[in-house]
């Protein structure tokens, strides 16, 4: 067959609007020829601009915006970027196709669903959805979930998910997140299989299906691939390093015909291996692409050259990557502050006391942030910024103390502190197997009945009247609370023996995030050292319940409020003065990441996305302390991260208490 190229007639571009808001970089990105581009946007260097203008310039030439395909992650940056489009372009920008994967997939599954079984008129799941629909599969299959510690919807939900988007084995999926459900295997496919059958009886899909039924849309129809191919003449990515295997095939398959193909992103901040992004999509794009031209944004616009030197120092290790050297437009400001504290407490004191110190010279609350590895690392500077008034916000999730597992592992706390508490009985009794909303009444009925405060022998005759199914769960129960009470009143050891006596199993069944927990939960421990009473420790977080950073009277409006965030839920943002905590090997590098393959690459690019967050200030902390719970005293080593530095490039500081 001979094949017959028809070119679009091109419009001739007034460069100069270009040239007037692009360096020479952007627009040389901006105005390429066609084929694939790679465009590696170091942090704060206008990668969002190169893709609109992208977008506009190719309006511009005439290509009909219908056929152009401008695919993100969020719908707030699609939005935003469209926007931009729109304002830019001189022709009308209305019909780009752009939007998130799933927006685009469910758009293109709708007019082809009967390929993949299902008809137009199909319903999509919400994530709360897809879980009780789960549910109801491991109840069709009448698996007994009481008689062990089966996964509940959430990490059934959590597998299936790893499974479809990573491209692995259901085993090996298991064997690296969920090693104690191997034996669940057989179990969980069967599940799954059902999941599958009921979804296309009901004429349903997931979140998950509107990317794996596009995919196989796409390779098992070759009209439909063809369509699209064609209907696309040209396809964009923003973000490309987060996309993982079937939105990295997905891109391949449709830019595969007219390979005008432009992807942007930065190998350097790709963070988020753990929820299935496939880092090798942009490292090997080359590769797969070998004409592709590679287009590097180093200048930066967002920090200082002294907080970009310690960046660009730091990411100089990873190996695996597209080498590039940021460089600062702004002119020079102060180098970053290494400060060595003693212990956490010392941490937090330091941060509030600096705070309010950068607060006076003028700079405002939200333009300051801390940054951390994990949320637990928190705790100590959520009760200091709490103590001195100094109002806050969290990114990285709720409060430490109202977080659901801090909630339940201190209901059990409550128990003995007061027996007569009727919601932390029922709470603490619901965690256990086969023990529902009416058992945990009777229960508590039962409980209330007691002359005496707490009568085991009383409570353990409650089992026969139980069904069968709670029996386990309350023997399990009154088990546990024995424990707690046969031990002294710290806070500390009760903590810890709650979560040794079968919590940590609870976490595992509920939560797909269940090790973060844990760890939140070890270090709520930690932290009970300093109660020499349980009831101090109730009665101090109690009171931060009520009284938070963000209800404290500060003069000023509402939204100045610090900002408190975990570097994942940092990415992208922006603040004049950032302070990088716990900046120790084990935190940070994480012990857990430096178990996996590419764990330490991905932990060092952690580190340049929290340190290219700042615009003027960064301060480096590590404490050089810590408490185990067996109350020895730990020595910290400063992160490797912080090792590889040179020392020219940061000032140390040393802190004294008066």
């Amino acid at each position: 067959m001979k094949e017959y190229v028809l070119k679009t007639a091109k419009a001739p571009v007034d460069l100069s609007l270009y040239e007037a808001q692009l360096n020479p970089a952007q627009l040389q990105a901006v105005t390429a020829g066609p084929g694939p581009h790679l465009v590696i946007a170091g942090a704060g260097s206008g990668k969002t601009r190169v893709i609109t203008y992208r977008v506009a310039y190719l309006i511009d030439q005439g290509i009909d915006p219908s056929r152009i395909l401008l695919v993100t992650f969020t719908n707030k940056a699609a939005r935003e970027m469209l926007r931009r489009v729109a304002e830019v372009a001189r022709g009308d920008s209305r019909e780009v196709w752009g939007g998130t994967f799933h927006h685009i997939g469910n758009l293109i599954l709708r007019r082809h669903a009967s390929a993949v079984g299902l008809t137009g008129g199909y319903t999509i799941l919400d994530r709360e959805d897809a879980k009780e629909l789960l549910q109801a599969c491991v109840a069709d299959l009448g698996i007994a979930v009481t008689r062990h510690r089966f996964p509940r919807g959430d990490v059934l939900q959590d597998i299936q998910s790893s499974v479809i988007n990573t491209g692995r084995s259901l085993m090996k999926v298991l064997e690296e997140r969920y090693p104690f459900f191997t034996l669940f295997e057989a179990e969980i496919l069967e599940i799954a299989r059902r999941y599958r059958e009921r979804k296309l009886k009901d004429n349903l899909v997931d979140y998950d299906d509107l990317l794996s039924l596009w995919l196989r849309l796409l390779r098992e129809h070759p009209e439909a691939l063809d369509t699209y191919r064609q209907r696309f003449l040209h396809v964009l990515c923003d973000e490309y390093q987060d996309t993982n295997a079937i939105q990295g095939e997905i891109l391949d398959l449709l830019a595969s015909g007219h390979r005008n193909f432009m992807v942007v992103g930065d190998d350097a901040q790709s963070i988020f291996a753990f929820r299935g992004a496939n880092y090798a999509n942009i490292l090997r794009f080359t590769e797969r692409y070998p004409d592709a031209a590679v287009h590097t944004l180093e200048t930066n616009y967002r920090s200082t050259p002294e907080v970009l030197e310690l960046a660009n120092a730091s990411i100089a290790h990873n190996v695996h990557q597209h080498h590039k050297t940021l460089r600062a437009v702004r002119s020079s400001g102060t180098k970053p502050a290494l400060a060595a504290l003693t212990d956490e407490e010392e941490q937090a004191a330091f941060i509030a006391q600096r705070i309010l110190e950068l607060r006076d010279e003028g700079i405002p609350l939200h333009e300051m942030a801390v940054l951390y590895r994990a949320h637990y690392q928190s705790i100590q500077l959520q009760l200091e910024l709490t103590r001195r008034g100094i109002p806050f916000e969290i990114r990285s999730g709720l409060r430490f103390y109202e977080q659901a597992h801090v909630k339940d592992i201190l209901a059990y706390l409550r128990i003995v502190a007061n027996a007569r508490d009727e919601l932390a009985w029922k709470r603490a009794v619901k965690l256990h197997p086969g023990i529902g909303n009416a058992t945990a009444d009777e229960i508590w009925r039962a409980v209330a009945g007691q002359s005496q405060p707490i009568d085991l022998d009383a409570l353990g005759a409650i089992a026969p009247r139980l069904q069968p199914r709670a029996r386990r769960g309350f023997q399990e129960f009154l088990t546990l609370l024995a424990t707690l009470l046969a031990l002294p009143r710290a806070p500390a050891q009760m903590i810890a023996a709650a979560l040794e006596g079968g919590y940590r199993e609870v976490l595992k069944t509920r939560y797909p995030n269940w090790a973060s927990r844990v760890e939140d939960l070890e270090q709520l421990a930690i932290f009970a050292l300093r109660y020499e009473s349980l009831e101090a420790l109730l009665t101090e977080l109690s009171l931060l319940g009520a009284i938070t950073g963000e209800d404290v009277y500060w003069d000023e409006p509402r939204d100045e409020l610090l900002i408190l965030s975990s570097i994942h839920q940092a990415k992208g943002l922006e603040w004049t003065v950032v302070f990088l905590i716990w900046l120790v090997d084990g935190w940070f590098p994480s012990s857990a990441a430096l178990r996996e393959e590419g764990g330490l690459e991905e932990e060092r690019r952690l580190f340049y996305v929290a340190s290219t967050r700042a615009k003027d200030q960064l301060t480096l902390c590590h404490p050089l302390r810590t408490t185990d719970l067996r109350r020895r005293e730990l020595i910290l080593k400063p992160s490797r991260f912080l090792l590889e530095i040179p020392e020219h490039l940061y000032e140390r500081w040393h802190v004294r208490v008066e």
